[in-house]
């Protein structure tokens, strides 16, 4: 089964947050290339439905024959995590028993997906994982006000030389457009000082990372998706997030933490062991936390 080099993180441990169970309906709101619904499909070989979404068409595609041997157990949806509720309610389906949603890159678009993605190869600087969405990076990067550039980089990349980095862009654009990924991961790496470069991390990493949270308007489909999955829960059913920035990791425990109608199964979030990490270094900064949907009639009675 060709998954492209991808490897997707942190399986067992999503397995066992769901408790799944015979009978059962799950969703995977990013499915990706199919990875972990496909263990959710192997450990549980007679769950009821696995319905997966994704905005990607390009890897649902492929997550469609990868998950082709399962049948009628799978239906896979082109559509962003925040329409499972109504997607749901069209399918007839009141309640699921567990969600997983994994919010990282998938090896797919960051290697294969020709979108500017990555900074390692000269790419359209594009970034939308939904191609029919209107904004890329590059409207972006060449037509943002410096200031608000600045501001994008600096809140959804953490970046300490925001400011820098958006004046180097700004000088640059007045010349030509930026177009590409490595042209643009060219001028950040000149904007940040030699002296703060690490050596493991690429100094355009967190302004690439701010660029992509803005495109997908990924914060925002996230809180979206934090407020309104848990009433798509049966009582007792799991939700499964994994999150690979701090920004993303906060917004889920203070979601998970202040619900009401749910309980953290987690108190810290779940992070990989020594082995998995030696087998995929991309999942040094996964981030899994789980929590279960209260039974709200007992709330009520109680």
């Amino acid at each position: 089964m060709d998954r492209v080099g991808h490897i997707s993180v942190l399986v067992n441990e999503v397995i066992e947050g769901l408790c799944l169970k015979a009978g059962g309906v799950y969703v995977d709101g990013t499915v990706g290339l199919g990875g972990h619904a496909e263990a959710v499909l192997d450990r549980c070989a007679d769950i009821g439905l696995l319905i997966g979404f994704d905005l990607d068409t390009a890897a649902l595609e492929a997550a469609r024959a990868n998950l082709s041997r399962f049948g009628e157990g799978v239906r896979l949806v082109h559509a962003n995590f925040t329409q499972i509720p109504e997607i749901l309610h069209d399918m007839g389906i009141d309640r699921v028993d567990g969600i997983v949603l994994d919010l990282g890159m998938s090896s797919y678009q960051l290697d294969k997906g020709a979108r500017g993605f990555s900074f390692l190869r000269d790419e359209p600087l594009d970034m939308r994982m939904d191609v029919m969405s209107a904004v890329t990076a590059a409207d972006m990067v060449n037509e943002l006000p410096e200031s608000a550039l600045a501001s994008l980089i600096r809140t959804y990349g953490e970046e300490r030389w925001a400011s820098r980095i958006a004046r180097a862009i700004s000088a640059r654009r007045k010349t030509a457009p930026i177009l590409s990924s490595m042209d643009l991961a060219q001028i950040v790496a000149k904007a940040v000082p030699m002296k703060y470069q690490g050596r493991r991390v690429h100094p355009a990493t967190k302004t690439f990372q701010a660029l992509r949270i803005s495109v997908n308007r990924e914060l925002d489909n996230l809180k979206d998706a934090l407020d309104m999955l848990p009433s798509c829960l049966k009582a007792g059913g799991r939700f499964c997030v994994i999150s690979f920035h701090s920004l993303e990791d906060r917004m889920v425990k203070d979601a998970f933490r202040g619900d009401v109608r749910l309980k953290p199964v987690t108190k810290k979030p779940i992070t990989p062991g020594i082995d998995e990490l030696a087998s995929n270094p991309r999942a040094r900064s996964a981030k899994l936390r789980v929590a279960e949907k209260i039974d709200t009639q007992v709330l009520i009675n109680s």
